[in-house]
């Protein structure tokens, strides 16, 4: 077998344990997709992809192999997945857009070498003292547009706890969860941010480099669709956050921010109470922590299989203009950074 079919399990879906024993306890959340693609889309899903993404079902597994063919023309040596439940995340996330699909791909992989800190060895067992502390979860009721809410609480770390890209690990294998459902795929996702107990320490400690890596991310090397980014309990310094992570925005996600300060019923024009926990004035009962976390870690053998790999971009010429640049110009962050860790002082 040649050298570019070596590693097939990169290039096929991961093998899911068919026993109900690894879905004991999570029935609020779908399984893994299977290992032969059927489309699990209701009639209204699928009307609202053609609408909004412009995926047409008949036209589906073709524009899937379009994006096979390209891949393997162009980067002949890129160790991906090639199965259509996979490439269908990158086609949706950039509306059937064979190109923008393509560098959304490369920017997925690319920034994995870009940042091993983060993606060496990932896997939920090593971010267990994350899930643990409370720093996210997913919230068990979608909205009413059928989007999962991801829950951060970044007052619960504390610098001395752990380093900060733990959490940005946490993040990713969540965002990996949760974008296997079609259902998300198209509906998106939307994140509510709780920023109680968020101090000087928390708000300074990333610094404007990680905070463009973590926001390159999300934006240009992750196939999910941010659809609201809601902020509660923000404190005075957060003008001063926002202000590190801004200039990384597109302008359409900037406008996706929604600060809410202590306001609840502000907060529930936008995420009804009927999903919503009690601590932030919602019905449907306590915040569990534990739930989400225990999903993550059951599925650890999936996550060893789709991460703990040798390098997809061993041996690949990738373009000269790609995401990530590495950190040449770390030294402007770094000046960048002192004026507006002042803004945070004076904010503070």
């Amino acid at each position: 077998m040649d050298d570019q079919h070596e590693s097939i399990d990169l290039r096929s879906p991961p093998a899911v344990d068919p026993s109900p024993a690894a879905a004991a306890g999570h029935s609020w959340f779908p399984g893994p997709p299977p290992p032969i693609y059927t489309c699990t889309l209701t009639p209204e899903l699928v009307a609202k992809a053609r609408e909004e993404l412009q995926e047409k079902p008949e036209w589906r597994l073709r524009d899937v192999q379009a994006l096979r063919d390209m891949i393997l023309k162009e980067q002949p040596n890129l160790r991906t997945r090639l199965d259509d439940t996979f490439l269908l995340r990158f086609l949706r996330a950039r509306k059937f857009d064979y190109d923008r699909a393509m560098q959304l791909l490369l920017n997925y992989h690319a920034g994995r070498k870009a940042w091993p800190e983060v993606f060496q060895d990932l896997k939920p067992s090593t971010v267990k003292h994350v899930l643990d502390l409370g720093f996210l979860t997913v919230l068990p009721q979608p909205d009413p547009n059928g989007r999962y809410i991801l829950c951060l609480r970044p007052g619960r770390w504390k610098p001395n706890d752990y380093p900060f890209v733990d959490n940005v690990r946490a993040i990713y294998l969540t965002l990996e969860k949760l974008i296997q459902p079609e259902e998300t795929q198209v509906n998106g996702i939307v994140i509510l941010a709780d920023y109680t107990g968020v101090g000087m320490s928390q708000a300074s400690n990333p610094g404007p480099f990680l905070a463009k890596k973590v926001v390159s991310i999300l934006q240009d090397g992750f196939p999910i669709r941010i659809k609201a980014v809601n902020i509660i309990n923000e404190p005075r310094i957060f003008k001063g956050i926002f202000a590190i992570i801004k200039p990384f925005l597109k302008e359409k996600m900037a406008e996706r921010y929604i600060l809410h300060g202590s306001d609840l019923r502000s907060l529930h024009r936008n995420i009804p109470r009927s999903v919503l926990p009690e601590e932030y004035g919602g019905t449907a009962g306590q915040l569990d922590m534990c739930a989400w976390s225990r999903l993550l870690l059951d599925c650890e053998e999936e996550f060893i299989v789709e991460f703990c790999q040798p390098d997809p971009l061993e041996g690949v010429v990738l373009p000269e203009s790609m995401l990530f640049e590495g950190e040449q110009a770390s030294g402007q962050d770094d000046d960048t950074f002192r004026g507006l860790r002042s803004q945070l002082y004076y904010c503070y």
